[in-house]
């Protein structure tokens, strides 16, 4: 987070509900009103959210008054009514003004004091007061069987769903086994986000679910409307502000939110005493800090010199072991004597056990070398057959293939010629309804031709014309019936064709399952006579194995007695490390005497150095008075924002100032430039 003045933000939130209120008023408090804008532009000191909020206030009681005297008029001047603020929206700017206030005043106490806030803090405690208050505004009352409830927790546990991260904060307040009420968890759960540094990214996912924020606020509450969103901003700041806060202890059910004004009403000789205070407290804090740093080196001494006598006690025992070792030395010579001799008589029975060995297996090769002739014959013989027999086998089954395609094709031409059956079959049923209608349109015909002579003439000459196309469809049902005989026969003629195919393809198949029998049968000796000679051929290579174990077993005899030598050559070699310790060890004392010589010139040095830093720290740059980077000359911005250093107080970018290191005044590493990480780093490796 960026270490910008919470100054200017609280004064740039103040405009536009200013500009508001001011519209909202009438022109005598207007004239009010400009006079305070002007005091504010002439003094822009701490007193100016001060005088925002006593202008506040008197606008409040000014609509107060109007609405009093305007309840007799309401009637006649309906203009004058629509004037007066609503009481929700003065609360609101109240609230908000307020919140800029308290928030300001912890962040200006914080920074002058320079150390963790605890919950004993009055400006802390004060800005939960007013945060209680923000939280409280506009929460609807909940019916219970038990009564009524109003508790901000309620809220509060949305945030668990929101936002995982909180949830760790919630299930620590739930099981506070002191806090039982709302209100206390609610209580607890900002003190914790205040430590996390998180509570603004908290407020914030709160904030934007509004919709689900109406279950519990009234519509002109102050988080269901523009100042919620102010105040988050506004919550950003106290990110700068280290806090222990103890919640376990603290009864935080029974407390009383009261906001306090007389502590953003102090005179600025007041605040002035306040600073040098908290000045003399930091100086004090930089001497502890020194006095226990020279506890530590006194310490670090006596443990030398305890060091020093281990070191020689060490050094006596050492000698003690050289004589010891010099007596074990004698006595490995007179064992090695006695190895030699059994050395030499080993030798010779192992060569003669060679010998025998070596004729042994060179018969053993040869017998193996012409079975292994015989067997490679033999399975050159049966993999032709093998291959001659997987060649009939391939060529049989892309018969099978292509005579299963013309059945499929056979299949394709009945199902083509049952479609034709079919549509003849609906063109015949057609033609019949076709007739049944010619039958009744003779009826009628007959009928009319009794009423009228003249219509009866035509009607004949009808009769004749649908007697001749009669005929004609009479015909086409012949041909058509004749066409069906055929297509039968030409379907019978097909289906015995497919039965002589099928026979004659089920003899060829069993013929072929008959051959691959066979074939299993033969591979099957085949294989047998391959493991025979396979466990033949594992026997003889076990034999060969033992043979060469128990060479192997001679050669490890031979490198023991090689093994006993080279020890013999270690421990000489031990006899002179153990000599070349005991004169280092001497050398050691010697240089122990001067370095605590000169880590006593260091410790007066140390102190310049402290007496130096003291003064740096104090010099705190102000936001303002600095534009670019001071290490690498660049110009603030947006994105590239302002960060102090808290050992010299500087203002860098975030690339010069991303290192974090551990200060005496800060109890977490803090924000640390590169030039001072590079000073302190070689400060304390001169301490190492």
């Amino acid at each position: 987070m960026a270490d910008e003045d919470p100054n200017a933000k609280v004064e740039c939130e103040d405009v536009p509900a200013k500009e508001e209120e001011t519209e909202a008023t009438e022109p005598g408090q207007n004239d009010v009103a400009d006079e305070v804008q002007k005091d504010k532009r002439a003094d822009s000191s701490w007193s100016a959210p001060i005088l925002s909020f006593a202008r506040k206030a008197t606008e409040t009681l000014s609509s107060a008054g109007l609405k009093g005297s305007d309840t007799s008029q309401h009637t006649s001047d309906p203009l004058k009514t629509a004037a007066v603020k609503d009481p929700m929206v003065v609360e609101r700017s109240n609230l908000l003004s307020m919140m800029k206030l308290s928030i300001k005043v912890l962040i200006q106490s914080s920074l002058s004091l320079g150390r963790t806030l605890d919950s004993e803090y009055p400006p802390l405690q004060q800005f939960f007061v007013v945060l209680e208050h923000c939280l409280k505004h506009g929460l609807k009352v909940r019916k219970t069987f038990i009564g009524q409830n109003k508790s901000i927790w309620a809220p509060l546990e949305l945030i668990e769903k929101l936002c995982p991260e909180s949830a760790d904060i919630s299930t620590s307040v739930r099981d506070m086994p002191g806090i039982k009420t709302g209100l206390g968890r609610a209580r607890a759960w900002l003190h914790l986000a205040l430590m996390q540094k998180k509570i603004a990214d908290y407020m914030k996912e709160l904030i934007n679910r509004r919709e689900l924020l109406g279950e519990f606020y009234e519509p002109g509450a102050l988080i269901m409307e523009e100042e919620g969103a102010v105040i988050v901003g506004m919550l950003v700041g106290l990110n700068l502000i280290d806090a222990n806060l103890c919640v376990k202890g603290e009864d935080l059910d029974s407390q009383v939110g009261v906001i306090d004004f007389s502590m953003y009403l102090k005179d600025p000789q007041a605040t002035e005493t306040t600073q040098d205070d908290s000045k003399m407290t930091a100086i004090l804090d930089q001497k502890h800090y020194i006095e226990e740093l020279n506890r530590h080196l006194s310490c670090t001494v006596t443990d030398l010199q305890a060091k020093m006598d281990s070191l020689e006690k060490t050094n006596s025992k050492l000698i003690e072991e050289l004589t010891a070792a010099t007596d074990r030395i004698n006595a490995l010579r007179e064992e090695q004597e006695q190895l030699k001799q059994e050395n030499a008589h080993i030798l010779q029975t192992s060569q003669r056990k060679e010998e025998v060995t070596l004729q042994d297996s060179q018969l053993e090769l040869e017998t193996y070398r012409q079975t292994r002739q015989g067997l490679d014959e033999m399975y050159s013989v049966v993999w032709k057959q093998y291959k001659e027999e997987k060649r009939i086998r391939q060529e049989l089954q892309k018969e099978l293939e292509l005579q299963i395609g013309l059945k499929q094709e056979m299949e394709v031409a009945m199902k083509l010629l049952e479609k034709d059956t079919h549509e003849k079959q609906d063109t015949l049923a057609a033609l019949r309804q076709q007739l049944d209608q010619v039958k009744n349109l003779n009826l009628q015909m007959f009928n009319k031709a009794q009423e009228s002579d003249r219509v009866a003439q035509k009607k004949e000459e009808d009769m004749e014309r649908l007697e001749k196309k009669m005929i004609q469809m009479e015909a086409a049902m012949k041909e058509l019936e004749q066409r069906l005989q055929n297509s039968e026969n030409v379907r019978k003629n097909t289906d015995e064709s497919q039965n002589e195919l099928r026979s004659e393809m089920k003899g060829k198949v069993n013929a072929l399952q008959k051959r691959l029998t066979d074939l299993d049968t033969l591979r099957a000796g085949l294989e047998s006579e391959l493991s025979t000679e396979k466990e033949q051929r594992q026997n003889l290579q076990r034999e060969l194995h033992r043979e060469q174990d128990n060479s192997a077993e001679l050669r490890t005899q031979l490198q023991q007695l090689q093994g006993l030598q080279m020890e013999l050559l270690d421990l000489r070699q031990e006899k002179k490390q153990l000599q070349q310790l005991c004169e280092e060890q001497e050398q050691a004392l010697q240089e122990m005497g001067l370095h605590l010589s000169q880590s006593k010139l260091k410790m007066e040095d140390f102190k310049e150095v402290n007496k130096a830093l003291k003064v740096k720290r104090h010099a705190w740059l102000k936001d303002d008075e600095a534009t670019r980077c001071k290490q690498c000359q660049k110009e603030f911005s947006i994105s590239r924002r302002k960060h102090h250093c808290r050992n010299c107080g500087d203002i860098y970018c975030n690339s010069c100032s991303s290192n974090e290191l551990a200060l005496p005044s800060y109890p977490r590493p803090v924000r640390v430039c590169d030039i001072c990480h590079s000073l302190l780093l070689q400060r304390s490796s001169i301490r190492s």
